[in-house]
């Protein structure tokens, strides 16, 4: 994409995180929802501390992109991206946990369980991935009945045991089995993948969109998925903690197996051009309105953090 601005593509990721942050914001504020008895303030604190810290914001860009290219409302959409939000910064809080990558540092400030402890981080992430579905199932998201089952559904599965959750378990054992390129690729697919498969199709079914729509936007996600690992995969080799806003090299540290540690630096750089093409080529019957989500392809290929 030899006309791919970063600066230009940050201003438009900049724009969609601002509002899916206003959303967030409000969401977690101290104001009681219908129902609840009270707000824990330091739980709160907690959470707030692990969704409005930084962040590209990436996923809820794609949410409301995909949702665009139906003509969805973004009234619509930011419902579904800060829920999916909520998902991914549980998963980064309960990520950096001891038990877990062991992490002081996420977007250059201190991680949940060192900003506040241990059993805090937990129940933040707790509450984090059942808040998620409390916010994709309100009555006023103007959504159909039928499109909010169906994305309670796909998020739960993106997020849990065949997914999200599955993969992170399979993380964890690749550090003490040896794993083959297939396994690597199936647990990355879960971990990293499903999430943003869940994103891109998020929107086609948002708009209650054709099967083959919702094919075709579920394969870009999927092309995505493995250019993000992949990518983050060549940063944690090539770019410094100051840089990435976390631990650097931690993947050779912990003696973890990658595709970069199989093919090396180079090798996943024509991969990645790769997948680039096949994003392209899938968004192609949608015109100039998926213009975005293809910069988006570009943008988490060569990304530098």
């Amino acid at each position: 994409m030899d006309d791919f601005s970063f600066s230009a593509f940050e201003t438009v990721l900049r724009r969609h995180a601002r509002a899916v942050e206003t959303v967030l914001d409000r969401l977690l504020s101290p104001a009681l929802c219908d129902g609840e008895i009270a707000r824990p303030p330091r739980l709160l604190a907690a959470m707030r501390h692990g969704v409005l810290n930084g962040g590209k914001r990436l996923r809820p860009l794609l949410v409301m992109e995909s949702a665009a290219l139906f003509d969805v409302r973004q009234e619509t959409a930011l419902p579904v991206a800060a829920s999916l939000e909520c998902v991914h910064c549980y998963s980064l809080v309960h990520d950096d946990l001891p038990a877990m990558d062991d992490d002081d540092l996420r977007r250059g400030q201190p991680t949940v369980h060192k900003a506040f402890d241990e059993a805090t981080a937990i129940l933040a992430g707790d509450a984090l991935l059942t808040f998620a579905f409390d916010v994709l199932s309100g009555e006023d998201s103007g959504l159909s009945a039928s499109a909010q089952v169906q994305l309670v559904r796909l998020l739960a599965r993106a997020a849990g045991l065949g997914g999200m959750a599955g993969g992170q378990m399979l993380d964890l054992a690749a550090e003490h089995t040896p794993q083959g390129e297939s396994e690597i690729i199936t647990l990355q697919a879960m971990k990293t993948g499903a999430l943003l498969r869940f994103a891109c199709e998020a929107g086609a079914v948002a708009a209650n969109a054709t099967a083959e729509d919702r094919a075709r936007l579920a394969e870009f996600g999927t092309a995505i998925g493995l250019a993000f690992q992949l990518a983050d995969d060549v940063l944690d080799v090539t770019e410094t903690s100051d840089i990435l806003g976390k631990t650097a090299g931690k993947d050779i540290a912990s003696g973890k197996a990658t595709l970069v540690a199989f093919h090396g630096v180079d090798w996943a750089r024509r991969q990645l051009d790769g997948l680039i093409e096949q994003a392209n080529d899938v968004l192609a019957p949608f015109g100039q309105k998926a213009e975005t989500l293809r910069q988006s392809a570009y943008f988490i290929a060569r990304r530098q953090s």
